[in-house]
């Protein structure tokens, strides 16, 4: 477990996920959300956000946590020696969104651009939720049902599997 991508609907705990898998294997994180908007929830420009992404798949290792944008997202599985797929039940999503919204007013949500819109940002949220659910995560289960005879495949389909994963992670064998 060298090149790690986290990838699934909106909250559904990837970033929590990414950032305690990070600690745990001491892989460098990138938090696509991060790398793709400023501070204030600006959106870099494509070109920039695509060389960035590229320079961090050419590393030897890395968690990427996120989903960037179409062109990337299917490239980075590809280089991806493992996937963490979070496929929660879409109840779920909705109810972390509106978790994430209104402690966002408190306590800045994990894995969030400094200084970005909660209310701007959980709208989206929300918005892609049935669009991921409709269009995209048919094509992930997919996706990942061929990628298992080649790559390590994590799909955690309930919160229980989230906690999981995360103690298996923490007692295996250093991973770098």
């Amino acid at each position: 477990m060298k090149k790690v991508a986290v990838f699934g609907n909106a909250g559904g705990g990837k970033s929590t996920l990414s950032k305690r898998l990070s600690e745990i294997s001491g892989l460098p994180l990138y938090i696509l959300d991060k790398i793709q908007f400023k501070p204030g929830g600006i959106e870099v420009p494509q070109e920039e956000y695509k060389c960035i992404h590229q320079k961090i798949l050419d590393e030897d290792q890395w968690i990427i946590d996120g989903f960037g944008c179409m062109e990337t997202l299917w490239v980075r599985l590809d280089k991806a020696d493992s996937l963490v797929y979070v496929d929660l039940p879409i109840y779920i999503h909705f109810w972390w969104v509106t978790k994430r919204f209104v402690t966002g007013y408190f306590k800045s949500p994990e894995g969030w651009p400094e200084n970005s819109s909660i209310l701007e940002s959980s709208l989206n949220s929300y918005r892609a939720l049935w669009l991921c659910e409709r269009y995209l995560a048919p094509k992930y289960r997919e996706y990942i049902k061929q990628a298992e005879s080649t790559k390590t495949v994590y799909h955690i389909r309930t919160t229980k599997q989230i906690s999981q994963f995360l103690f298996t992670m923490s007692t295996m064998q250093p991973m770098n």
